[in-house]
């Protein structure tokens, strides 16, 4: 079977699956209303993170499309079934990888409108400028997306989702509210803190805005690929 077709029928399976609906919609909700909320008593020196300070909370819900997106296929012989229409694995996981991809960042790229626009009329003036704005809303799009494929890869390693959310939410929870302002150090080439440098103004760390995005793009595509290895080598 051509890719074309896999494709659109993980689309089909995505679209009509109420959880990763509603995942989808709690991206936007979640980072929207947390940032908005961070904004309006935002004091600090970074107006860009003030901003967008809910993408943190919001990875979560990307993080639980992600992962449910894959760990349906382990349910009920699910994936047997899905194989015996694509024999080709490594074909459907790479369909089912885009499948994941494409609608997290077109709602990752609204999210990150949205929540410029409501930051910057909640700021006013102390607001971040235009340029760098957008570069945020962008950075959120790509930080969502990839953190996403993280946690798609992780789950068809697992072959669960409860065992890739309880992995995933503590470790995102711990690094991002404990460990989080250690930068300079390990943490910050962590996938979360990573990817979460470009929703920053200035950075005391090694890494930029777009390093930073590239260190998070490394970790999924890792994951991606031991989620391939795993597929081809168990059974279904």
């Amino acid at each position: 079977m051509e890719f074309a077709p896999v494709l659109h029928a993980e689309w089909i399976k995505i679209r009509t699956l109420r959880p990763l609906v509603g995942s989808l919609a709690a991206v936007l909700l979640v980072t929207t209303g947390f940032s908005a909320l961070a904004a309006a008593g935002a004091a600090g020196s970074d107006p860009l993170y003030s901003v967008f300070f809910g993408v943190g909370l919001g990875q979560i819900a990307a993080i639980a499309f992600g992962t449910t997106a894959v760990s349906a296929e382990f349910r009920g012989g699910a994936l047997r079934l899905t194989l015996s229409a694509v024999p080709d694995r490594l074909r459907w996981f790479a369909a089912k990888a885009t499948a994941i991809a494409l609608p997290v960042l077109a709602v990752g790229l609204l999210t990150g409108l949205v929540t410029l626009l409501v930051g910057k009329a909640v700021l006013g003036t102390s607001g971040p400028v235009w340029g760098e704005g957008l570069r945020g809303a962008v950075g959120c799009a790509l930080h969502l997306t990839l953190m996403a494929l993280f946690a798609a890869g992780l789950a068809a390693v697992l072959r669960s989702g409860v065992a890739t959310l309880s992995m995933l939410i503590p470790f995102l929870l711990i690094v991002s509210f404990v460990i989080g302002d250690l930068s300079g150090s390990v943490a910050d080439f962590l996938p979360d803190r990573a990817g979460q440098v470009a929703l920053h103004s200035t950075w005391d760390g090694a890494l930029g805005p777009w390093s930073g995005l590239a260190v998070t793009a490394l970790w999924s595509a890792a994951a991606l690929l031991a989620g391939a290895w795993s597929l081809h080598r168990r059974d279904a």
